[in-house]
């Protein structure tokens, strides 16, 4: 498992789960600190998380392209200001071939069970494979486990029916009435690329969203240029981006009363107000909460695709689904040969549905009955040698989440060295190395996170997928500048050893 000479460990051996975005990053930086004993586990066939599993028509990131790539891995040929889909897939499927990541993923390898005994994980995979690890991060992502409506006869559709993360590619949808269950970011996306092409479009609206419109710009290939012969001016222009973005939306939405919270309402306000003219409709796409309240919708174009005669919005609520489509509470049928579920993620499971058993042999499943937390969204008392990147509680709503992932992965680095230097040079009988957070540390943080959020735009009046089963935001209430001051000065304190 790993090298120990005197009772101390040389070359602590790590499992990362996961080979999206952070898994990828976990796996660089610790080959950068000179580990290479570490084995990245990952469920599917392909590097690349949520970019690996959402390839539906329009998709695209909602965060600027040179803000939503690595710091230490710019990418200058970028096609657009917010990249499609397959770009992004493609860079870090590029960066781990760069950096040499490939050779330590199994791929296919479903983590089934993580046990912490005699002060090592114990790792089972689905296929009967077994590992031993000094420490785990835990980089499964929030995106990942798509979330189905309950809507009577669901299964009972005779047509194509699909999730917009399992978007089937096989369906030609031109001669074919589409429906879409959905007006989140996803079915946002796909509405605006679908409309005018599809025979018939049916949009079902659950709830209006307010829609910021920014232009998704081409970047031109004298910018291009410019970029990949001088990394400072792309290093500026990330460095500009993350300011931006950071006082005009991370921070503004934890400030409910900020002038840049009212700015976006005006503008979502002035973006619906311009584009739909027809008065009736423009009612019905009017949410009657905050401007992000719920995640803030960006697209150039969503209100011009109801501009087509082939697109309907339907506001009348769902009664059942029918073999041959939807039937309406007031019994209107919509025939349909192709439904769409443009409806997330259950967001909240994180590490589950993995067994993890931690001290006292206790389950995450137990602990996490009631609603998943975690010490600044990265560790969990009594599962030691165990970190999330973008766990429970953290930015996930209001930052770019490579941003987090970084910050996060030297926090934890600083964790282990600290717990390394502490119990080399204790003259208890310490094992060497093992961390985690004190619970009235978690049980602090928790209470002064909910106080916080009581000041967030996520708590004026909407029901969001930030929200948890209390009606409480989920996500970090404080502003990014915070998050990196905590990132940068872990506070040692709120942490034990494991004797």
């Amino acid at each position: 498992m790993s090298n120990v000479r005197d009772g101390i460990n040389t070359n602590p051996r790590f499992v990362i789960v996961g080979a999206g975005m952070a898994g990828i990053l976990a796996a660089i930086k610790l080959k950068e600190r000179g580990n290479n004993n570490f084995t990245v586990y990952e469920k599917a066939h392909e590097v690349g998380g949520t970019w690996r599993e959402n390839s539906y028509p329009g998709v695209a990131c909602d965060v600027p392209s040179h803000l939503y790539s690595y710091s230490f891995a710019p990418n200058p040929q970028w096609s657009h200001f917010f990249s499609p889909g397959d770009e992004i897939f493609k860079y870090f499927k590029d960066v781990a071939q760069r950096f040499e990541i490939y050779e330590s993923i199994h791929f296919n390898s479903e983590v089934k069970k993580m046990t912490f005994s005699d002060g090592a994980w114990e790792i089972e995979i689905e296929d009967g494979e077994k590992d031993k690890a000094d420490y785990v991060i835990s980089a499964t992502g929030v995106l990942h486990h798509p979330n189905y409506p309950n809507i009577e006869g669901l299964d009972d559709f005779h047509g194509y029916k699909f999730h917009t993360a399992r978007w089937n590619h096989s369906v030609d949808l031109s001669d074919k009435s589409v429906g879409i269950i959905g007006t989140g970011s996803s079915a946002v996306q796909v509405i605006s690329a679908l409309a005018g092409s599809v025979k018939e479009l049916n949009v079902f609206q659950r709830t209006p969203q307010w829609v910021l419109k920014v232009p998704n710009l081409e970047i031109s290939d004298e910018d291009k240029g410019r970029y990949m012969n001088d990394p400072a001016m792309l290093k500026t222009v990330r460095d500009e981006l993350s300011t931006l973005f950071e006082i005009n939306f991370a921070n503004a939405v934890v400030d409910a009363d900020s002038n840049e919270a009212k700015m976006l309402q005006v503008m979502c306000e002035m973006n619906l107000n311009d584009s739909v003219k027809d008065e009736v409709l423009r009612e019905k796409l009017r949410p009657g909460y905050r401007a992000a309240c719920k995640r803030l919708v960006v697209s150039p174009n969503f209100y011009e695709a109801f501009s087509s005669s082939s697109t309907n919005l339907i506001t009348e609520n769902i009664k059942r689904v029918e073999p041959d489509g939807i039937r309406l509470a007031d019994e209107t049928f919509i025939e349909l040969d192709v439904l769409v579920l443009a409806t997330g993620f259950k967001v909240d499971m994180f590490m589950r549905p993995i067994e993890v058993i931690g001290l006292k042999e206790e389950s995450l499943e137990h602990v996490w009955e009631e609603r998943p937390s975690a010490y600044m969204a990265i560790a969990i008392p009594d599962f030691p040698n165990m970190f999330m990147l973008n766990g429970p509680n953290g930015p996930v709503g209001n930052f770019s989440l490579i941003e987090v992932a970084e910050l996060q992965i030297e926090y934890i680095f600083a964790l282990i060295d600290f717990a390394r230097e502490q119990s080399n040079g204790s003259k208890n009988s310490l094992k060497h190395g093992i961390i985690h957070p004190k619970h009235a540390a978690l049980e602090a943080f928790e209470s002064e996170r909910v106080e916080a959020t009581k000041h967030t735009v996520w708590v004026t009046g909407c029901n969001s997928w930030y929200l948890d089963d209390r009606g409480i935001p989920q996500a970090w209430p404080w502003t990014f500048t915070r998050f990196r001051e905590e990132m940068n000065s872990p506070r040692f304190e709120d942490y034990e050893l494991v004797p």
